[in-house]
């Protein structure tokens, strides 16, 4: 689970793209916080701070504890602007959360235990259909990852949310259908040669 993390920022005044690029130039990300029962605040951050936790690709996905000049809000990072060209942080919303919030999280998927899937060990090859999933997940326990054990699937085998092990109080956004998180694929030869021996059956039927 994702451990909450302190992050300090100082409170701006200005605002506006001049302000902004004036802030950059000090290699200062400028954000704002807005939910719960405050105004919205704006905030900026050092640059080097945001970089190192937004690299780590669970930025998104994370609680942090932001000290404002001594006050400490806990959020979560809810959307970055990225430079178009460069791809680095310019500017990041924080949403305010408690303990007893609940947050639609996009979660990345890891794979395990390949070697006990007959499908994989017979040359077929694992299709990602999802690479990450969006879950509804109490702020306090935000999973880092979500595990599929691959044990026992085979070739043309499919692998449903229902059949992977989501955290306690974790549930998929999606609601209506049971979707297809990975398949099991034949490699292009073994399935010419299941294809070859299906025909060569038939005929001597």
């Amino acid at each position: 689970m994702a451990e909450v993390i302190e992050l300090k920022a100082q409170a701006r005044e200005g605002t506006g793209k001049l302000a902004n690029r004036a802030l950059r130039a000090q290699k200062l990300v400028p954000g704002v916080v807005y939910g719960g029962e405050k105004s919205p605040a704006n905030v900026t951050l050092e640059y080097r701070h945001v970089w190192q936790h937004y690299q780590t690709g669970h930025f998104l996905s994370t609680v942090y504890l932001l000290d404002i000049d001594g006050k400490k809000e806990r959020v979560i990072p809810r959307e970055v602007q990225v430079d178009p060209v460069r791809d680095f942080p310019i500017h990041v919303d924080f949403l305010r959360v408690s303990k007893s919030s609940r947050l639609e999280v996009e979660i990345p998927v890891h794979f395990t235990n390949e070697e006990a899937s007959p499908g994989l060990k017979r040359g077929g090859a694992l299709n990602i259909v999802r690479h990450s999933v969006e879950l509804s997940c109490p702020a306090d326990s935000i999973p880092d990852h979500i595990t599929v054990d691959l044990t026992g699937y085979d070739i043309g085998d499919s692998i449903h949310i229902s059949a992977v092990k989501l955290p306690a109080g974790i549930t998929p956004t999606i609601t209506d259908r049971d979707f297809t998180v990975a398949t099991i694929a034949g490699a292009a030869a073994q399935i010419s040669e299941e294809a070859a021996e299906a025909a060569a059956a038939e005929k001597s039927e």
